[in-house]
């Protein structure tokens, strides 16, 4: 993987509209962008997140899901729209080749010309369920592990769609992205409390999950 390198499919930002209630907006509702676009320390120029307190920030600047996993949504969900094409679970940056499997906390990716770094995986909420019309989504993506990932920007620069996205940092290779998550939001600290510490103690990983670590510890 020292030499990794897969094109983006797509690029994409969302505004924040009207979700559910009158007084509940989202920005995950993702549209492709055509041509090249600014990425900047807080994310993707025109990308919108209605809720500061759990989105957006530099530590979620860009949001990357895995195109990898439709096939199997699709199995799980049906032949739902929203898997038609990237976009369905809110995310910036689709690709084929990367996945939480392979990819570490602390990876560092050349975006087109941004220097990018991964810093949390995405914890689901019940906007993805609304959204699918499946209540039991955020849960089944805590037992699949299917749950995307965060970067902060290091670099600024600009994308677009076709750009390619490497690899040019490995970051912790004990520390894949499904384990993190699986740690941190699926449960797994429970048969190994020893590695909680040393979450906490991680400059790389993301703030709000060093003090999820913090939390389960005590």
């Amino acid at each position: 993987m020292n030499a990794f390198s897969t094109p983006i499919l797509a690029v994409m930002t969302g505004r924040a509209v009207r979700f559910r209630d009158a007084d509940e907006h989202s920005a995950i509702a993702k549209q492709p962008v055509a041509g090249p676009i600014r990425v900047g320390f807080l994310g993707i120029e025109g990308d919108e997140q209605a809720d500061r307190k759990h989105h957006g920030g530099p530590d979620k600047a860009i949001h990357h899901y895995a195109f990898d996993h439709y096939p199997a949504w699709k199995d799980d969900l049906g032949d739902h729209p929203l898997l038609a094409a990237p976009g369905g679970f809110g995310e910036n940056i689709s690709t084929l080749g990367l996945t939480e499997d392979n990819v570490v906390l602390g990876d560092r990716f050349r975006l087109g010309s941004a220097l990018i770094e991964v810093s949390h995986g995405r914890q689901p909420c019940w906007k993805l369920g609304h959204r699918f019309d499946h209540a039991p989504l955020a849960a089944r993506i805590v037992g699949n592990r299917r749950s995307g990932w965060y970067y902060r920007v290091i670099e600024e620069g600009a994308v677009q769609a076709g750009d390619a996205l490497e690899l040019v940092e490995r970051g912790l290779v004990d520390w894949p992205v499904s384990r993190l998550f699986h740690v941190l939001i699926g449960g797994g600290h429970k048969a190994d409390p020893s590695v909680l510490p040393d979450l906490a103690a991680m400059p790389v990983l993301a703030q709000a999950w060093r003090k999820r670590a913090v939390e389960l510890a005590a």
